[in-house]
């Protein structure tokens, strides 16, 4: 059954993705609630997946991960892709997995802590069963990077399937 964002929750998860560790009093001031009724708001938005979870984000430069990479692997027909998609999951230095259209069928965000630690990463990549090729691209500067999105009220969701 689909669900309607209305403004308090859209103002909840707003405040929620700037700051997540902000408290449910503090919330509960910003959108003129009680803190009974912003935790049952927030209990709602987080039993429906609109909140998936919560995190801590991290300064990958200070724990000397300085390499940033997009990586392109083209994985030769479909019956391989589970098999890459689970190995490729489990690697640390694999922040992202995106399946894709375009040259290549999956990208996948890497940080790593050097050229050794990047080219070890590649060589188990294009080792996989199905994998024909990889191509990448390291990031020089990063101007903006955010797991944020926008939130509109009005918008229909639906639950999380079971």
């Amino acid at each position: 059954m689909p669900h309607q964002i209305d403004e308090i929750d859209a103002q909840i998860l707003r405040l929620l993705q700037r700051e997540g560790r902000m408290n449910r009093s503090t919330v509960a001031e910003h959108v003129n609630l009680s803190v009974s009724a912003v935790s049952e708001r927030m209990r709602k938005l987080e039993d429906r997946g609109v909140i998936a979870s919560y995190h801590a984000v991290v300064d990958a430069k200070r724990l000397h991960l300085d390499i940033t990479g997009f990586i392109r692997v083209s994985v030769d027909g479909s019956e391989h892709y589970p098999n890459f998609i689970e190995t490729v999951s489990g690697m640390e230095e694999v922040l992202e997995l995106h399946s894709i259209t375009g040259d290549g069928s999956h990208v996948l965000k890497i940080r790593t802590r050097n050229t050794t630690t990047l080219e070890r990463l590649l060589s188990d990549l294009q080792a996989l069963p199905g994998v024909s090729g990889t191509s990448t691209s390291i990031v020089l500067s990063t101007f903006k990077e955010t797991r944020t999105v926008p939130v509109t009220p009005g918008e229909l969701y639906e639950e999380r399937s079971a």
